[in-house]
């Protein structure tokens, strides 16, 4: 008895242990072998020992992880490889006695004698496998090499430029982040400074559609993460560069009568140097740039009919010259494997001088009615310091990261306007200086799980500006002088956020969530003759959600669900009138309300072997729409742009990425980004500069844009590339935008065994971008065609060293 026990006890646990193995999941690291930095998008493949048929494969992910699902038991081969380094093959054993298996960190060697520095020659897969991000590098941009970051992105899928702002997918509520952080060189919340940061600093740009809950839940059109140059090589080593060319090279439309001419062949000069010293536990970093540019930075000529019959003719032209520096310096340490700390500088200087002139005409041309020349001086300094520690526990993946950050933002303008009456001169002098004051804290902590991570992190910003603008008026001026004075801004946000992913063999998921406590004060001169002191504060969650299914190793769904804000920027509060021209007046709104923002959208890729296809639905609603609103106030002809929350507002559309590579000399990637916007009827009050009604019909719009990227690899290490661009008419407030076409047209050769490299392209080709607009205000109507300089021509030259 006591024997057939013992069998059948045998037999059942036998049973049990055979049926009760699972499918394991083998997850990992790979880093370069010198600098221990990680490889993103390596290729690793798990193969049967017997006979080295593949198992599973994978690539990994930007920070080098990887994870291969449902492994059985079993020994293996696993190979790692990536263009440039050595294919590293290691045996491997996977038991059952756990479910999650963690390897060891995977080194790659470098191959001797091919690279002198990680290159990557495959292109790097453009859009993420999880359909949230784009990532696109500079270096694969030759038509807009030597120019600024602004006129870059111009050519990326997805982005176009309006009135020198980044728009995704037509909203221009966008978030510019430089290494993952906001900064005041590019706005806090705004977008300010793209036209003046030269590309040559920067190795990628990556769009975020739908961000995380890890990311501030401002921005509901997205984000563009801006990531600077940074060498991982061992020793000193570097890169130097100077670029150079024209602009305006003649004029696309004469002046009107009496003003002083219109800048042509404008010069562009850009030097850059970066240095690298890495050894051992340390490393030491600099990035340097210098962008001059003289620029026709607007030629608008418009037509302004007023309801009594009158009609304006004038011209704005605006030369403009531009000083733009940049340096970044730090350091990393390595006190071990497990711990590092950074610290490093920014320095931005941003110098611009605007010469302009604006005839007004009556409608028959036959009376100058009044000149208006201006100088406007601007002087922008930025100064950052941050500290960021990093600690990596055992596990590959498990980390903890705390940082710092302090911004000062100074900006000191001067404007001078002249005005040339029939019977007068006047001048109007205006001085600004503000002091813009930033605290960020975050500490982030990643912990890998069986299945995916959880990702959790604090953060707190103090955020002061104090402004003080005065003015100066001249004879006959319509500036209200009452309405200078001091204003201060003050803004305190912090933030708890949590997110868990998920991900199997099919599925995959993400849950995020965001919790923002927002105090904004602004507080304002309390003589001024219109607005007092206001501000807001909130406590409100910020979901994020993403779902994805696996319908096989090609082909993919993915579906997001987004809750984002948009605060108003301080200078859309601003309580200053300013001159946008001789007769239209901006003044901010301290009353403005943030706007919230729902969103959905479907994406889907699929590969195959030398391209693929992306495609999106998306759908967006906004309560409390922040828009500019132009009218006029009693019997003054002068039109005043104030900022109001209005009704609901709708962007829809869909996405469409097509990449190929259709041989060994060309490729092409071709966007269309289709969508539909409306914003519901509204009816407002602006309170400056008395009290007056603005009632608007629902507007809405369907537009479009297409581009085509088309690249060409020549011999003895040539590189081309042609883009065509294409916009069609689009919603602006109060109007339309007509549609638009430019050609933009590179070409590089690799020299000195790949260290040197020489490049020459050409912006707007056949010099066809024209910015055409109608406008239907509250007793006015306004058409313009603005040729500003579009077209430029340049050439030059890097050394790696």
């Amino acid at each position: 008895m006591t024997r057939r026990l013992a069998l059948l006890f045998f037999t059942f646990t036998s049973y049990v242990s055979l049926h009760a193995q699972t499918n394991v999941t083998v997850s990992g690291s790979i880093k370069e072998k010198t600098s221990k930095q990680p490889i993103g998008y390596a290729t690793v493949q798990l193969k049967k020992t017997k006979d080295s048929s593949l198992v599973s494969g994978t690539a990994s992910a930007e920070d080098g992880r990887f994870s291969l699902v449902n492994v059985q038991p079993g020994t293996y081969i696993l190979e790692v490889s990536f263009a440039g380094f050595e294919l590293k093959k290691q045996s491997l054993f996977v038991g059952n006695a756990s479910a999650f298996l963690e390897l060891q960190p995977i080194e790659l060697t470098e191959k001797a004698g091919l690279l002198n520095e990680v290159v990557i020659t495959a292109k790097r897969n453009e859009i993420s496998e999880t359909l949230d991000k784009k990532t696109f590098s500079l270096s694969d941009n030759i038509s807009q090499t030597g120019g600024s970051v602004l006129q870059a992105m111009q050519n990326l899928p997805g982005v176009t430029i309006q009135d020198g702002k980044v728009l995704l997918r037509g909203n221009d509520k966008v978030v510019v982040l430089i290494d993952g952080k906001q900064t005041a060189l590019t706005g806090f919340g705004n977008q300010s400074g793209l036209d003046n940061i030269p590309a040559s600093a920067i190795e990628r740009i990556e769009i975020i559609n739908n961000p995380s809950s890890k990311y501030d839940a401002n921005g509901n059109a997205g984000i563009i993460n801006i990531i600077y140059k940074k060498s991982k090589k061992e020793g000193f080593n570097g890169k130097a560069g100077f670029s150079t060319g024209l602009g305006s090279l003649w004029e696309r439309k004469a002046n009107l009568p009496t003003i002083r001419p219109q800048y042509t062949m404008t010069p562009k000069i850009n030097p850059s140097l970066a240095l690298n010293y890495r050894k051992n536990k340390l490393n030491l970093f600099f990035q340097g740039d210098y962008l001059y540019t003289e620029t026709l930075n607007k030629n608008e000529f418009v037509v302004r009919a007023y309801d009594n019959g009158d009609i304006i003719n004038q011209q704005l032209k605006r030369n403009r010259n531009t000083h733009f520096t940049t340096l970044k310096t730090g350091v990393d340490y390595n006190f071990n494997s497990h711990n590092t700390l950074t610290v490093s500088g920014l320095f931005g200087s941003e110098k611009i001088i605007d010469r302009g002139d604006q005839p007004v005409f009556n409608g028959d041309f036959s009376e100058r009615k009044r000149l208006w020349q201006f100088l406007e001086d601007e002087l922008k300094t930025t100064w950052m310091a941050t500290a960021n520690y990093q600690h990596k526990f055992k596990q590959a993946g498990h980390v903890l990261n705390a940082g710092f950050n302090y911004t000062f933002h100074r900006e000191d303008e001067k404007y001078f306007y002249d005005n040339y009456l029939p019977a007068s001169k006047g001048t109007d002098a205006f001085k600004l200086l503000s002091d813009e004051q930033v605290y960020d804290f975050t500490v982030d902590y990643i912990k890998p799980l069986k299945n995916g991570r959880f990702e959790t992190g604090v953060k707190l910003r103090k955020r002061d500006i104090p402004t003080n603008m005065q003015f100066k008026p001249g004879v006959n001026s319509v500036i209200d002088s009452a309405a200078g004075g001091e204003a201060t801004y003050r803004e305190l946000i912090p933030a708890v956020y949590g997110s868990y992913i998920f991900e199997s063999a099919k599925w995959e998921a993400e849950a995020g969530l965001r919790l923002e406590y927002v105090k904004i004060n602004y507080d304002v001169n309390p003589n001024h003759p219109t607005y007092k002191s206001d501000g807001y504060d909130y406590t409100q969650p910020f979901p994020n959600i993403r779902i994805a299914y696996k319908l096989n190793s090609k082909n993919k769904l993915s579906v997001f669900y987004n809750r984002r804000v948009d605060r108003p920027n301080e200078v859309d509060i601003r309580i200053f009138p300013k001159y946008d021209d001789a007769e239209i007046i901006k003044v901010g709104n301290p009353a403005l309300q943030p706007q919230f923002t729902n969103s959905i959208e479907l994406g889907y890729k699929t590969n195959w072997t030398k391209g693929s296809l992306y495609s999106a639905l998306y759908h967006k609603f906004a309560n409390g729409t922040i828009t500019r609103i132009s009218s006029t106030a009693g019997n003054s002809p002068l039109i005043y742009a104030i900022f109001q929350n209005v009704n609901r507002s709708y962007n829809s559309g869909v996405e469409l990425m097509f990449t190929q590579q259709v041989s060994k000399q060309y490729s092409f990637t071709a966007n269309l980004n289709g969508y539909h916007n409306q914003i519901n009827a509204f009816t407002v009050e602006n309170k400056y500069p008395v009290p007056h009604t603005f009632t608007a019909a629902q507007q809405e719009i369907y537009a479009f844009n297409v581009k085509l990227n088309n690249s060409f690899r020549f011999a003895k290490n040539f590189d081309g590339q042609l883009t065509a661009i294409f916009l069609s008419p689009d919603i602006i407030p109060q109007g339309k935008i007509k549609s638009r076409f430019s050609l933009d047209a590179g070409l590089k050769k690799t020299i000195q065994k790949g260290n040197g490299e020489l490049f020459f392209n050409a912006a707007d080709l056949l010099n066809t971008m024209v910015i055409r607009r109608e406008i239907t205000g509250m007793g006015f109507r306004y058409s313009s065609n603005d040729y500003y300089e579009t077209q430029v021509w340049r050439i030059g030259y890097s050394y790696k060293f």
